[in-house]
């Protein structure tokens, strides 16, 4: 069986990733995925929608147990986590694009903090407060 060279391409990033550069792929998974519940909810294909905001719902439950409690910001990311949560419980259930749209606006800011943080730590410059409270298996190194 031939694979799609793409898929090869792919599994080969993920296997090659830093924790940080996985962070940032899973970011992306829920924006993209996100993105996919409004273009579905829109065209009233709810059962494309309810498995769309189900990846995303999985995505940020997985950053919410990996927090690392060790740093103060934690407890904060903890609860606008579980609040995107909530909202898209709730966006799904009254099939509320503008619920999606708020919970996407939320992980793009999210995303754009955690890929900033990873050029600062890159670059030798202290990162910002949020950076350090990134989930224990994909903290910040450096």
């Amino acid at each position: 069986m031939v694979r799609n060279p793409y898929d090869k391409y792919k599994n080969n990033a993920i296997n090659t990733a830093t924790k940080e550069e996985l962070t940032l792929m899973l970011y992306d998974g829920a924006l993209k995925f996100c993105n996919q519940a409004i273009v579905s909810m829109e065209a009233k294909d709810y059962p494309k929608t309810n498995e769309c905001v189900i990846k995303v719902q999985n995505i940020v439950r997985e950053f919410q147990i990996t927090l690392d409690k060790n740093y103060e910001i934690s407890a904060q990311l903890d609860q606008l986590y579980d609040y995107i949560h909530r909202r898209l419980i709730e966006a799904n259930m009254k099939k509320d694009v503008e619920i999606l749209a708020e919970v996407r606006d939320h992980l793009r800011n999210l995303r754009d903090t955690w890929r900033e943080a990873m050029k600062l730590a890159k670059g030798g410059a202290a990162a910002p407060a949020g950076a350090a409270a990134a989930p224990k298996s994909v903290a910040l190194e450096g």
